[in-house]
């Protein structure tokens, strides 16, 4: 069995209202060059990268019924430095988010800070530092 050298292939998250949940993400990824994002017939929004192979999505539930954060659930974006998951923390939260845990050190390599979007929904950003 083969899986293409990764583990994930997306994910995605539910909300309650779509275009909120646009304009945080796309405000909260607007300055990262390889990201872009289009729309499904009003139903979800996804996020993607240049190649294809990291993919980001929030979707109104396809049952119609409202969408609920999960217990014990979160989703994590890798950054590519500490400074990087700073920005995007602080950004988070100037767009409404709610802080789950300032930007540090979690042990001697991760580097994270947590936070819930406008659907509670609990995100994190992290960074693996090699020089710590």
């Amino acid at each position: 069995m083969k899986m293409n050298g990764k583990l994930v292939g997306y994910t995605t998250l539910g909300t309650n209202n779509l275009k909120q949940a646009k304009i945080f993400y796309d405000s909260l990824f607007e300055n990262i060059k390889e990201i872009y994002s289009f729309e499904e017939k009003n139903r979800c929004v996804i996020w993607a990268n240049d190649k294809g192979n990291s993919i980001f999505g929030v979707f109104k539930p396809h049952d119609n019924k409202p969408a609920t954060p999960g217990n014990g659930s979160m989703i994590g974006f890798s950054m590519d430095s500490k400074d990087m998951v700073n920005e995007l923390y602080f950004k988070a939260i100037n767009l409404g988010a709610i802080d789950e845990g300032c930007p540090g050190f979690r042990d001697d390599r991760f580097y994270g800070a947590y936070v819930r979007d406008l659907d509670k929904n609990k995100i994190v950003f992290y960074h693996y530092d090699d020089e710590n």
